[in-house]
């Protein structure tokens, strides 16, 4: 067994805050950027191509929505992604159907943005254990609850 990062997948639309949270990522010790999205088709596509471990998610972007990123991250029943919904409209209504949706975490931009990097270290070190096959590959032991 070996450790490895956390994988994480931006999908903001603001460029500002894009690379704020890039910096906010990269700074968390055992955390890995794979990379930055600003639309629904983009960030779907990356979650069906790439090992993703969380996926911090603005709802209202470029194209398309958040929520149909995690419609999509639903329908593949494999994923093993956590998802951060980091959102400027911190509505009751908007919670519970990103919560429907399978949302692990629901954070306000303005009031809650300092909260990431705690939560994405104690993923962290909930999700590094891995195993590697023979083909090099990484299968997940599974997250601990």
């Amino acid at each position: 067994m070996s450790l490895r990062q956390l994988s994480v997948l931006l999908v903001e639309d603001s460029g500002v805050l894009a690379d704020r949270l890039r910096e906010t990522v990269l700074s968390v010790s055992g955390v890995q950027l794979i990379g930055t999205v600003d639309c629904e088709a983009d960030a779907v596509e990356a979650l069906l191509r790439l090992p993703i471990d969380v996926l911090v998610l603005d709802l209202h972007l470029r194209q398309g929505t958040g929520f149909g990123v995690l419609r999509a991250l639903r329908q593949n029943r494999s994923a093993t992604t956590i998802a951060i919904v980091l959102s400027n409209y911190d509505l009751a209504e908007y919670r519970r159907a990103a919560a429907a949706l399978g949302a692990e975490y629901f954070l306000d931009k303005l009031r809650e943005f300092d909260c990431l990097p705690r939560i994405l270290q104690q993923l962290s070190t909930e999700l590094p254990i891995a195993a590697s096959n023979a083909t090099g590959d990484t299968a997940y032991l599974g997250r601990q609850t």
